[in-house]
C-alpha cells in the first residue's frame, strides 16, 4: 500500500472516532474556567422569589377620580370618624381634592349630613340621634318609647360607639328593656322601662322556680282541652264565621228608563217674579 493510501485511511479512522454531537452539550473544561466559576454556577441554580403580587386584579387607586365617587369616600371618612374635622384633615386623609375642586367642595358642603360650625371652622357628620353619654342616650329612649317604638341598637352605634355598652349597663340598671337576636344574642333593640324594679310599684324580676314552672306547663290538645272545659262547666267560644255574599246576578229582561233627576231650585229670590219652571230659550236652539 501507498503511503498516500495509508495517509487516508487513518484520516477516516480518526473521523470515525471523532464525537461532534457533545460540542454544544457538554460544558467546557474545568482548567478553561475562571476561579469564580463554581459561585457563577450555584447562584444560577437558586431559584427566583415568588412574587404573591396578582396582576390579574386591579391596583387600589385610592378614592377615584369621579366627583362623587370622591363625595362619597369624604361623607363616609366623616361618619366613621365621629368627631368633627378640619377640612385640610379630611382632605389630606382621604385623598380627596377638596381645597382645590370647587365643584366637590360645593357638594360636600350643601350635603344633607355634613354639618358645618363657623365657630371652630370645623365639619362634622349628622346622625340620627345626638348622643354623647349615658344621660343623653337614655333620654333619647324615653322619648322614642313614648311614640310608642323603640330604637335600633345599630343606629344608636354609629352615633355613639360606646352605645351597646351603655345599653347593656341601663338594662342592668333596669331602666331599659332589650331584645336580642336569636343566633348570636346580639343587641337588636332597645325601649324605655316604665314600671321601675321596686317593692311598691312591682317591676321586680320573676325568680327563676317559677320562670321554671311556667314553661313546664304544657298546653294540651284540643280533644282533651274540650273535656276539661266541659268538666268546669264551660265551653269553648266558637270563631267568627264570615258568610260569602252570594253573587248579584241581573235579571234578562227589558231595561228600564233612566230615573230622572229632580232638580233642585236654588234661585228662591225670584220665586213669584219668574216661573222658574218655564223654558225661556228661544225655539230651535
Amino acid at each position: 500500500m501507498s503511503g498516500l493510501a495509508r495517509d487516508v485511511a487513518a484520516f477516516k479512522t480518526a473521523l470515525h472516532r471523532q464525537d461532534y454531537s457533545s460540542w454544544h452539550s457538554q460544558p467546557p473544561p474545568l482548567q478553561s474556567q475562571g476561579a469564580g466559576s463554581s459561585a457563577d454556577i450555584s447562584k444560577s441554580k437558586k431559584k427566583r422569589p415568588k412574587s404573591n403580587q396578582v396582576f390579574s386584579q386591579p391596583k387600589d387607586v385610592g378614592p377615584g377620580l369621579e366627583v362623587n365617587t370622591r363625595l362619597v369616600t369624604a361623607v363616609n371618612h366623616l361618619k366613621s370618624h365621629g368627631n368633627p374635622m378640619r377640612l385640610q384633615d379630611l382632605a389630606i386623609i382621604t385623598e380627596t381634592p377638596l381645597l382645590t375642586d370647587k365643584v366637590l367642595l360645593d357638594k360636600f358642603k350643601s350635603h344633607d349630613r355634613v354639618v358645618y360650625d363657623p365657630k371652630t371652622d370645623l365639619y362634622s357628620y349628622r346622625h340620627d340621634y345626638n348622643v354623647r353619654n349615658k344621660v343623653a342616650l337614655l333620654t333619647e329612649i324615653q322619648r322614642q318609647t313614648r311614640k310608642g317604638g323603640g330604637l335600633s341598637v345599630r343606629t344608636l352605634k354609629e352615633s355613639w360607639k360606646e352605645a351597646p355598652q351603655a345599653i347593656e349597663e341601663l338594662e342592668k340598671e333596669g331602666e331599659v328593656y332589650v331584645t336580642r337576636t336569636l343566633k348570636d344574642g346580639q343587641l337588636r333593640m332597645v325601649f324605655w322601662n316604665e314600671i321601675k324594679p321596686d317593692e311598691e310599684h312591682g317591676g321586680m324580676q320573676v325568680e327563676k322556680e317559677f320562670n321554671d314552672l311556667w314553661h313546664s306547663l304544657e298546653v294540651p290538645n284540643d280533644v282533651d282541652l274540650l273535656k276539661q272545659l266541659a268538666n268546669e262547666g264551660l265551653q269553648a267560644t266558637a270563631g267568627e264565621t264570615l258568610v260569602p255574599k252570594a253573587p248579584v246576578t241581573k235579571k234578562k229582561g227589558k231595561k228600564s228608563a233612566p230615573r230622572q233627576r229632580q232638580v233642585r231650585i236654588t234661585n228662591t229670590h225670584l220665586k213669584g217674579q219668574i216661573d222658574l219652571s218655564k223654558d225661556y230659550a228661544p225655539p230651535g236652539k
